[in-house]
């Protein structure tokens, strides 16, 4: 039969592998060892330090203790000269502590936490009894230290292999562009929130699939997928990525334009360990390479037409052979005057829309009356066009407004243009409302409307309907301005959605931005 103190020893070491084998959580083991601990020396109370990277002491485990003894003690393990202290010169210290903070009533015994041959601790056991241990005693004691300093050891790795996926998973979460990790075989390891949204389904229902089962392209897309490429010998090293470019196809439509890049992630025998997948959406630069390859057909197209006019009446003029009267000299020299104006529109167009992308426009802002300025403007387009009707109907009583009167002209010209080249004939009407809080301004004419399928898009820049194209001269930058022009002054700008009744534009201007009319 084994004797008291075997069994004893036994019963301890096995509570501790237990704690070794099933607990990983930090607090609940240091919790566990302590109590064993104290009860192990038949102790009154305890604590466990722990020692940091940069060499200072901190509590991190107390039973029985005395608030006000744990308050003064804290902070004094966090003291420099006590950081520099060995294990035998700390244990040396807390029994001094404690012997003088209990009246003589209290011991300290310490047991150091030494794993892989580095103390990451010490216990500390108070008790009412000298520290006189057999050598039965000092076996049990190394034992436990050894097997409590490995189970420490342990789930202090635990945390912070923990803490260091919590930080790779808010990374992840937090990033702007899809990302997916692979597993060597394709399968789907992780995803991050920004890939479930781009691609429409919950994380959940995403990870565990093949990537083949994911990434689906609508087309060939530019580059090799990922299949061609290791059918190549990818990855001979670290740095192989490679990218691919294409519509990704999605559980619904429409499909996404997205830029995917492949990064290999390689042991130290480059071994493929994962395989890492950023998918970016790249709507904005493909539609900011059809605004440019748009930009660059209609402006020259458009531009080229009046140089053309210019050049073809000049060089008409300009002939040797040939003597003209003075009347066609003159119907010449106005067509010229009439596409040179319009280049000089066109150029100014392309300015200010070049500024609005470099951060806005400026607006010099005074009292206007927009009823005066609808009325100077009807009357320069009234000798513009014989079959229009161009009428100006604002209330008595419409208040003065604050605005750039060089602006909004040019918003309330570029409507009346376009109901002019619109409807081949009849009334065009200016009219102005007082709401409670702002002044809405409506240009109306008695063409075909504007079509359904066009209507979300006419404010755009460089759009032009099909039916405009055929018809008309532009570069589809008028209502553009207009709308920047607008809602610089702190209004907005729409189009009336009823096409059997003509075209109807309006714009407001808020409340806020009107001065009065002297009382």
């Amino acid at each position: 039969m084994l004797p008291d103190f075997r069994i004893r020893q036994r019963d301890y070491l096995l509570e501790i592998v237990r704690a070794l084998t099933q607990e990983l959580d930090l607090q609940k083991l240091l919790a566990r060892i302590l109590r064993i601990s104290i009860e192990m020396l038949a102790g009154q109370a305890g604590l466990i330090a722990l020692q940091r990277e940069d060499k200072t002491w901190h509590v991190a485990a107390v039973h029985g203790i005395p608030a006000a003894f744990l308050h003064y003690l804290e902070p004094l393990l966090e003291e420099e000269r006590v950081a520099n202290l060995d294990v035998d010169e700390l244990n040396y210290m807390l029994k001094q502590l404690t012997y003088t903070a209990s009246l003589g009533l209290l011991n300290g015994v310490g047991i150091p936490l030494v794993a892989h041959e580095q103390v990451i601790g010490v216990i500390f056991i108070f008790r009412a009894y000298p520290d006189l241990f057999s050598a039965n005693d000092k076996q049990l004691l190394q034992s436990f230290a050894d097997q409590a300093a490995i189970a420490v050891y342990n789930a202090k790795l635990y945390t912070q292999v923990s803490r260091e996926k919590q930080r790779l998973d808010a990374i992840l979460d937090a990033a702007a562009d899809g990302i997916l990790i692979l597993s060597p075989d394709h399968r789907i390891e992780r995803c991050n929130l920004a890939f479930s949204r781009l691609y429409g389904l919950p994380a959940e229902e995403i990870e565990g699939q093949p990537h083949e089962a994911v990434i689906r392209w609508a087309k060939k897309p530019k580059g090799m997928t990922l299949s061609e490429a290791e059918a190549g010998g990818w990855p001979l090293n670290p740095q192989s990525t490679f990218y691919v470019e294409g519509d990704l196809l999605r559980p619904l439509p429409p499909n996404l334009p997205v830029g995917i890049s492949y990064a290999p992630l390689m042991d130290d025998e480059n071994g493929l360990l994962n395989i890492i997948v950023t998918v970016r959406d790249i709507t904005h630069f493909r539609t900011a390479d059809e605004i440019k390859n748009t930009f660059i057909s209609i402006v020259s197209h458009e531009l080229r037409t009046p140089v053309a006019l210019i050049k073809g009446y000049v060089s008409t003029l300009r002939r040797d052979d040939a003597h003209w009267d003075r009347s066609i000299v003159e119907d010449s020299l106005a067509i010229i005057e009439e596409e040179a104006d319009r280049l000089a529109q066109m150029i100014d167009d392309l300015l200010d829309a070049s500024r609005l992308q470099a951060g806005g426009l400026t607006l010099n802002q005074a009292d206007l009356s927009l009823p005066a300025l609808a009325e100077r403007l009807a009357e320069r387009f009234r000798t513009q066009s014989q079959r229009h009707t161009i009428v100006v109907d604002f209330p008595a009583d419409f208040p003065v407004v604050l605005g750039d009167e060089k602006r909004l002209g040019q918003v309330l010209s570029n409507l009346l243009s376009n109901a002019i080249k619109y409807s081949p004939e009849g009334e065009i009407r200016i009219s102005g409302q007082v709401l409670p809080d702002q002044v809405v301004i409506c240009v109306r004419d008695q063409g075909p409307g504007i079509n359904l399928a066009d209507l979300p898009h006419i404010f755009d820049r460089f759009y032009r309907a099909e039916q405009a194209i055929r018809k008309t001269k532009g570069a589809g930058l008028g209502l553009y301005l207009a709308r920047a022009i607008v809602e610089a002054h702190g209004g907005r700008i729409w189009a009336d959605p009823k096409t059997t009744e003509g075209a109807r534009v309006c714009f407001s201007l808020p409340q806020q931005r009107m001065a009065q009319l002297p009382g």
